[in-house]
């Protein structure tokens, strides 16, 4: 019996080993990690890297899974291609369940001033996020962080802040945290809850996350 196809979408300026905790079962799925593209320019448009995007997808019908601003991506790339299914985790399904503080952004444009020298150069800034005792945190988020280059984290900020999805798709698996700092559970509706789970909760919750993951595709 052939594998399912599974795609991967980690989060902004993140690589594709947030996902290396989950237990899924290798007889019955097939893994491909997708990696973040370079921007043609910052003026490029979702759609266009989305469109872009689906170039690294090889199976028929294939299952997405997208983390973070990549639960925005594989939604954007299930608009050039058909898809078994859509599975996102601490993400959001439309304009509606993005975070006052994005929309009040949005229009002030103030992102436009944030120090993308922070994700760039996370080695020299982490102190200030951690501090000496959360080495094992600080760890978790170096590897969040581990894909580089300004014009990618501005280009990927703009487009996570002025994401415009009127209504969200149908069928979507959304999987979110309780305690999510990014997108708070109070604005996002028909989610699986994870308790205690943080924006992080990839890492964190991975074995649970895996089982929710693995029935809602044998369902």
């Amino acid at each position: 019996m052939p594998k399912t196809p599974i795609y991967f979408m980690p989060g902004l300026a993140a690589g594709p080993e947030i996902f290396h905790n989950l237990t899924l079962d290798p007889e019955i799925y097939e893994f491909h990690y997708l990696t973040w593209k370079k921007p043609l320019a910052l003026e490029e448009t979702i759609a266009n890297y989305a469109m872009r995007m689906t170039e690294e997808v090889h199976h028929e019908n294939p299952i997405l899974i997208g983390v973070s601003f990549g639960g925005i991506i594989v939604q954007e790339m299930s608009k050039f291609i058909d898809v078994k299914k859509i599975i996102i985790i601490s993400s959001v399904k439309s304009t509606e369940e993005l975070p006052k503080r994005f929309k009040i952004a949005s229009k002030s444009k103030i992102y436009k001033l944030f120090p993308t020298q922070i994700v760039t150069n996370f080695e020299s800034y982490a102190k200030y996020f951690v501090g000496k005792s959360l080495e094992k945190k600080a760890k978790i988020y170096k590897k969040y962080l581990s894909v580089r280059g300004k014009t990618y984290i501005k280009w990927s900020i703009h487009n996570a802040i002025n994401w415009r999805q009127e209504k969200p798709m149908e069928g979507i698996v959304h999987i979110h945290g309780v305690n999510d700092e990014i997108f708070p559970i109070k604005s996002i509706k028909n989610c699986i809850r994870i308790e205690d789970g943080n924006h992080s909760m990839i890492i964190l919750k991975a074995k649970e996350i895996s089982k929710i993951i693995h029935e809602n595709l044998t369902c």
